[in-house]
């Protein structure tokens, strides 16, 4: 396949198409009520213990850094049951201004990063004055990133992040009194981390680096043990989303049932291994807790900014022409959509699974080239025609639609040429289908609900089980309708501040990894458990105040 030079593509998609856009909103003035007295009802919060993962250790914008720790929802709950008799609420501090991004970083190769931050390189959206070569959008980049330039398809140059974004930290282990901690929430854990000793292995690439630093015995001990050990009174234990999410962010690479770092948890094991934990922390004689729900991981903002059809060629005064003519010709789809019609003539394919297949380029916005392995792969069927055997990585390609979701991660590689080749004609998204991990395809996305109800009712039994112990916030409910309200135009709003179900500045809830709130998106899931709390117990704990937590910061310029 040749294809020019596509600039315009290339500026628009390289770091995110769009990060930034949102419906206007208009915040309504809040409503004066006075508070109720606080009450305890039927619960004891003297003694307050979080077990969890990156939800309830604080973790934002792809790390745990100290201004995020600081916030976490296990503390936002704990500043709240102050007001009826909670206590110190300890956690184990991180010790970093941007902390570690695992998944920016490549520690063995000398490359550590932190934080996620939005970052504008370029400033001007309309350098040319044409409306062409439209600059890149701002989006997520890592703190501690150096200058870099990209040279292929087209020379693109990114500052360095400025200071103080510029350093990171690996997790150092833990100097306060472990014996003394309260937060047991650890990035990444999913419901069978727990029990497994394996997962405070402090030997790099083992264990899980953040809980091997305050583990009671690193290697030895077990999360749940060590969390339960605490005797709390009162406990959050909030499991389950990296059970799908890792599955999820990885675009279904793993299997449906293994237990891989990127497959799906099996049903079983999630029931068995759920059981324990909530078991676990209601050994501890008269206690009583919160657990949560997972939400639809499919609606939050790492599978909704960019969208589908990211793909756009512009009609006036710009250079579009030619590289439609390219990509559209003999040489580009148009030589592959008539292999498909040969191959539609000689009966090896119906008509039907070659319009599926079809590539075409047009004026205005376009379905990105990707793979779909629900294709037949027709690569053996392509080397029957002459000439045909160039065409065999085209074997499973369609371009997307509607119902696909590209991931947040494929906003840096659209645009870009895959090494190898390197070609400045072999373009991901357009002249090269996108790689299977940056994309959901429809019966991954109904794989990954499915899971999640399945996950949901266990979670829901187990409480019911547990008969006047324990509450059940259901943040999948609360996650779905604020996306829900807001596809229809309506934003939720609370103590004079609107939050919407993006990562967008000034009321995007989600930090700029797009899969965890951000300050003001813990407060809002915060006060959700607090609702249930509330309800269960006959309590009356005050909510977190949503405009006393920041939001997504707007975007830092390029130097």
């Amino acid at each position: 396949m040749k294809t020019n030079k596509l600039l315009s593509i290339v500026l628009l998609t390289a770091l995110l198409t769009g990060a930034c856009k949102q419906t206007p909103i208009d915040p309504q003035p809040p409503v004066i009520t006075e508070d109720p007295t606080p009450s305890k009802g039927s619960a004891d919060f003297t003694k307050f213990i979080a077990l969890g993962d990156s939800y309830t250790a604080g973790m934002q914008a792809g790390s745990l850094f100290n201004d995020g720790q600081a916030v976490s929802m296990g503390k936002m709950l704990a500043d709240q049951f102050t007001t009826v008799g909670g206590g110190a609420f300890n956690q184990p501090d991180i010790g970093s201004v941007n902390g570690f991004n695992s998944s920016a970083s490549n520690p063995g190769g000398g490359i550590i990063r932190g934080r996620f931050l939005l970052f504008d390189p370029d400033g001007d959206v309309d350098p040319d004055g044409t409306g062409c070569q439209t600059s890149r959008s701002a989006g997520p980049k890592a703190a501690g990133t150096p200058l870099t330039t990209t040279t292929c398809p087209s020379t693109v140059t990114t500052p360095a992040m400025p200071a103080p974004y510029n350093t990171a930290d690996l997790p150092g282990a833990f100097a306060g009194d472990k014996a003394a901690l309260n937060n047991f929430g650890v990035p990444g854990t999913r419901v069978f981390h727990t029990t497994a000793a394996a997962f405070g292995n402090p030997t790099p690439g083992v264990g899980n680096p953040y809980y091997a630093r305050f583990a009671t015995a690193p290697g030895t001990s077990l999360l749940l043990t060590d969390a339960a050990s605490k005797g709390g009174s009162f406990f959050l234990l909030y499991l389950g989303n990296f059970d799908i999410l890792n599955y999820a962010t990885a675009g279904a690479l793993g299997s449906l049932n293994g237990t891989g770092s990127i497959d799906l948890t099996p049903q079983a094991t999630f029931d068995f291994t759920f059981d324990l934990n909530l078991n676990g922390l209601l050994a501890v004689p008269n206690s009583k807790g919160v657990v949560g729900t997972i939400p639809d991981i499919t609606t939050l903002p790492f599978f909704t900014t960019v969208t589908w059809n990211a793909i756009e060629f512009k009609s006036t005064n710009c250079t579009d022409a030619a590289t439609l003519a390219s990509l559209n010709g003999p040489a580009g789809f148009g030589g592959y959509n008539a292999a498909l019609d040969a191959l539609v003539g000689l009966t090896l394919i119906t008509a039907g699974d070659a319009a599926v297949r079809k590539v075409i380029y047009a004026y205005g916005k376009n379905g990105i080239l990707i793979k779909d392995e629900t294709l037949t792969d027709i690569a053996s069927l392509f080397a029957l025609l002459p000439g045909g055997a160039a065409l065999a990585p085209y074997g499973r390609v369609r371009q997307a639609k509607s119902t696909d979701l590209i991931t947040l991660s494929a906003g840096g590689i659209l645009g870009t040429c895959p090494n190898p080749p390197n070609s400045p004609t072999f373009v991901s998204g357009v002249s090269a289908p996108l790689d299977d991990q940056y994309v959901l395809i429809p019966t991954e996305i109904a794989d990954i609900q499915a899971r999640t109800i399945a996950f949901n009712d266990k979670i829901k039994a187990a409480a019911a089980a547990a008969t006047d112990r324990v509450a059940v916030a259901d943040v999948y409910k609360a996650y779905k309708d604020l996306a829900t309200d807001a596809l229809a135009g309506k934003f939720y709003s609370a103590n004079g501040v609107t939050v919407t179900p993006s990562f967008a500045p000034p009321g995007g809830m989600f930090s700029e990894d797009a899969v965890h709130p951000n300050s003001r998106g813990y407060a809002f899931t915060a006060n959700v458990f607090i609702e249930a709390i509330n309800a269960k117990f006959g309590a009356v704990i005050p909510k977190v105040n949503l405009s006393s937590y920041p939001g997504t910061g707007f975007p830092l310029k390029g130097q």
